[in-house]
């Protein structure tokens, strides 16, 4: 039983300060941290409480998107909404103008999820970081929960899941040699549940293609994909109007949509709480390739 005078936090709000605490950490640490940003829940949480951590100031860092060119134009909308509102420095990293300079190589496919990793390198790079935060979270996936919160990457911006920092006592070490950096997961012990109770206990906006809505989609792999510029029907596939929603917003050609009536968060929070899947393993394509698929990619730099 809690003593009268005792103070205790809510479960939200202990994510939230510990969040807060290593996002100034980051700060107090490093010379030129950034913050990636691409109009996900994810990085709209992280990106809120960042502004909070150091609030009435301006954050001290810029946010960073890697633009693959595919973006849902709901996500971009809101990116560029949020960037004017809150006045944001914002820099880019194009994977189109890399495909135009010959740097990165289109798949076969179409996508461009997985070559985005030599344009955020090459950011990173470009813009002197030596720490990057993100939004990824542990229960994503089973390579992410590999990963520490601060997650050493060397001077080619690769990841070593061998060579880990112990961060005991949530004690930080954020210490990095020229050309090499710091990858900084300060979500990584919420969970999808906790990132949407913290938008409505907060009233955090998000694009509206979270919420369900009628699109025409077409099923591919067991999976809803929505027919737009980036992604068309083959044959055999028929496209039909059906109310989804997208539980993640990546690469328009390989993110799909599950089928729900979700049209408030509220009813969003009761499916989230009712799945025994993530969202990466239910919309993500790219997950699929293989089952070290996303570990393969983060050794070679990727977020």
């Amino acid at each position: 039983m809690t003593a009268p005078n005792q103070y205790a936090l809510t479960q939200l709000q202990a994510l939230e300060a510990e969040s807060i605490f290593i996002i100034r950490e980051v700060v107090a640490q490093m010379e030129r941290p950034g913050l990636l940003f691409s109009g996900g829940k994810d990085s709209i949480v992280l990106l809120h409480l960042a502004m909070k951590a150091f609030h009435p100031a301006p954050i001290p860092f810029p946010i960073v998107h890697i633009d693959t060119g595919h973006n849902f134009p709901e996500v971009i909308a809101f990116r560029d909404q949020t960037v004017d509102t809150h006045g944001l420095r914002l820099v880019v990293g194009s994977v189109q103008e890399a495909i135009d300079k010959g740097l990165v190589r289109e798949e076969p496919n179409g996508s461009r999820n997985r070559i985005q990793t030599p344009v955020l390198l090459d950011t990173v790079e470009k813009g002197g970081f030596d720490a990057m935060m993100g939004g990824a979270r542990r229960d994503e996936e089973k390579a992410r929960a590999k990963e520490r919160v601060f997650s050493f990457r060397d001077e080619f911006g690769q990841w070593d899941p061998k060579n880990q920092r112990p961060e005991l006592w949530n004690l930080y070490n954020g210490r990095v040699h020229p050309g090499e950096s710091i990858r900084v997961f300060p979500l990584s012990n919420w969970t999808e549940l906790d990132i949407w109770q913290y938008i409505a206990d907060y009233n955090v906006a998000v694009p509206s293609i979270y919420l369900a809505h009628e699109r025409d989609v077409f099923e591919r792999g067991g999976m809803l994909f929505a027919a737009n510029e980036f992604c068309q029907p083959r044959d055999g596939e028929t496209v039909v109007p059906r109310m989804v929603r997208y539980r993640t917003v990546g690469d328009a050609t390989l993110t799909a949509a599950v089928e729900s009536q979700a049209t408030t968060v509220d009813l969003v929070i009761d499916e989230v709480a009712a799945t025994r899947i993530t969202e990466r393993g239910a919309t993500r394509g790219d997950d699929k390739v293989s089952e070290a698929a996303m570990e393969d990619r983060k050794k070679q730099g990727y977020f």
